[in-house]
């Protein structure tokens, strides 16, 4: 003789267990998507003035300025025919 059993089947999820669900799946998804984003930037675009920009703008100090004509005129003495 056989005998008749019942196999208990797993209970529908409720609409708030469905809802918490999803926005758990939805909060690891937008993190994961984020912390493994290989577009940075902040390391191609944001570095600010370049060299032409300074020597352009920035004014050169007294000692500076000095150091280079003495510069300029020692090479001015060396490129001149002595006699």
């Amino acid at each position: 003789m056989a005998t008749i059993t019942s196999a208990s089947l797993p209970r529908p999820a409720t609409r708030g267990e469905a809802k918490l669900f999803a926005e758990f799946r939805a909060f690891w998804r937008a993190f994961v998507a984020k912390a493994f984003n290989p577009y940075r930037p902040e390391l191609h675009y944001m570095r600010g003035p370049g060299p032409a920009w300074r020597a352009k703008h920035v004014g050169l100090s007294p000692a500076v300025q000095s150091m280079l004509a003495e510069i300029r005129t020692s090479k001015a003495r060396r490129s001149s025919p002595s006699a």
